[in-house]
C-alpha cells in the first residue's frame, strides 16, 4: 500500500524550455492556456518524484512497450463538445442523462432521437483535436499500445486512430441499431448528419431557443431499419444497459498477454468499472500510471489519483502532445504521419442491406 501524503499544490511554468523547469510550490497559479501544468490532491500517494516531473514521465514512457490508455470526456473538450454530466447537464430543459435510459426511448421516442441527433450534428462538426491526434499517432508508432475510450463522438477513429487499437466501451454516435430485440440490424461508421428530413437541424425557435419544448415527431418519420421497419436507436451503451461483451473481451484478452509498462487515464473520472479496475489491475501488475486532467483541483476522488505516479492538470490537447514528443515527434511529424484530412469511415452494416438513401464517409453529412 502506498503512502499518502498531505495536500500538494505544485505547478510547472511553461516556458521556452517547459519541461526543463522545476516547479515550484510557492508559485501557484491558475491554469491558463499554454502557460502551466499544475496539481492539487489531498489523496496523493508518497512518490520519490515529483509528481509533474515530465523527464521522469518521459524516461518511462520511451522505455514502455505495452501501454493502456483510459480515455474520457475531458479528451474531447478542447473539441467543444458538452458532457452533459453533472449539475446544470440540460438539454432544452431536459435532464440529459435521464433521456440516456431505454425506459427514455420507450416512453419517448421522439424526444431521444431529437437530443441524440443534436449530440450527432455537434460530434460530425467537431475535429479532432491535438490529443486525438496525439493518441492516434502513438498506436501507429506502437502495436503494443491499445485505448479504451468512454467516448462516443468517434473523434478517435476520425483522427486516424486504428480500428484495431481502440476500443469504444460505450459505443458510438455514428453507429444505429435496431431497437427490436427480434432484429440484429446495425449501422456502424453512419455519419448521416440528419438520419431523417424531421431530424434536420433548423434555424427555428425550437433550436435557437434552449427553453422551447421539442416537436413531437411521428414514430413513421423517425429513423426506421431497413430489415425489418422497427425503430431505430442510436448505437450507444444506455444507462442500466450491458457493455459490449465482445469489446471488452477484447480488452480483457490484451490484459491477459502480459504485463502493462504505462498506464494513461486522460481526461475521465474513471471511479466505475471496467476504467477503475484496469487501472488497479495495472498497477498491481508493475504498471506506472499518469493522469491527465483538467478537474484534478476540483475532485480529489478522481479516478486514478490513489495509484498515480504522475499528474498533470490542464487541457489533455496541450499536454499529451507534450509529454509524448519523445515518442510521436512534434505536432508537425504527427500530422504528416496521420495526414491532414478528416478520416471519416466507411459505412458498414451487419443483419441487413444498407439503406438505398444512405452513403457511407463524409459525403453522408446528408440533411443540414
Amino acid at each position: 500500500m502506498l503512502h499518502r501524503t498531505k495536500r500538494h499544490l505544485v505547478s510547472l511554468q511553461f516556458g521556452s524550455h517547459p519541461f526543463r523547469q522545476k516547479p515550484n510550490p510557492k508559485k501557484l497559479q491558475a491554469l491558463g492556456r499554454g502557460q502551466a501544468l499544475a496539481f492539487k490532491s489531498s489523496k496523493m500517494p508518497y512518490l520519490e518524484h515529483d509528481p509533474t516531473d515530465t523527464t521522469s514521465f518521459r524516461v518511462h514512457l520511451l522505455g514502455s512497450t505495452r501501454i493502456l490508455a483510459l480515455c474520457g470526456a475531458g479528451l474531447s473538450a478542447s473539441s467543444g463538445l458538452a458532457t452533459f454530466r453533472g449539475a446544470g447537464g440540460l438539454w432544452k430543459t431536459h435532464d440529459a442523462m435521464s433521456l440516456a435510459t431505454p425506459q427514455a426511448f420507450a416512453k419517448d421516442p421522439s424526444l431521444v432521437w431529437q437530443f441524440y441527433s443534436a449530440r450527432r450534428h455537434a460530434a460530425f462538426t467537431a475535429k479532432p483535436n491535438a490529443a486525438h491526434l496525439a493518441l492516434a499517432a502513438l498506436s501507429l508508432k506502437n502495436p503494443d499500445f491499445i485505448t479504451v475510450t468512454q467516448n462516443v463522438d468517434g473523434l478517435s477513429p476520425r483522427a486516424g486512430h486504428p480500428a484495431d487499437q481502440l476500443f469504444p466501451v460505450h459505443g458510438s454516435l455514428s453507429t444505429v441499431k435496431c431497437s427490436s430485440v427480434f432484429c440484429n440490424y446495425v449501422e456502424s461508421n453512419n455519419f448521416t448528419m440528419a438520419l431523417t428530413p424531421t431530424l434536420a437541424p433548423s434555424q427555428d425557435r425550437t433550436d435557437t431557443d434552449p427553453d422551447a419544448a421539442p416537436p413531437n415527431i411521428p414514430i413513421a418519420e423517425l429513423p426506421q431499419c431497413p430489415k425489418c421497419n422497427g425503430l431505430l436507436r442510436p448505437g450507444v451503451v444506455w444507462f442500466g444497459e450491458s457493455l459490449p461483451n465482445d469489446v471488452i473481451k477484447s480488452i480483457d484478452s490484451w490484459m491477459d498477454e502480459g504485463p502493462v509498462d504505462l498506464c494513461l487515464v486522460i481526461g475521465t473520472s474513471a471511479r466505475v468499472w471496467p476504467a477503475a479496475g484496469y487501472i488497479g489491475q495495472c498497477k498491481e501488475n508493475g504498471a506506472k500510471v499518469a493522469v491527465i486532467n483538467m478537474e484534478i483541483d476540483d475532485d480529489p476522488e478522481l479516478g486514478g489519483i490513489a495509484e498515480a505516479d504522475w499528474l498533470f492538470k490542464g487541457d489533455c490537447a496541450e499536454i499529451l502532445p507534450e509529454i509524448l514528443r519523445g515518442v510521436i515527434g512534434n505536432m508537425d511529424q504527427v500530422k504528416e504521419l496521420l495526414g491532414d484530412n478528416d478520416h471519416f469511415p466507411a459505412m458498414t452494416s451487419q443483419g441487413g442491406p444498407l439503406p438505398e438513401s444512405s452513403s457511407g464517409g463524409s459525403e453522408g453529412l446528408g440533411y443540414y
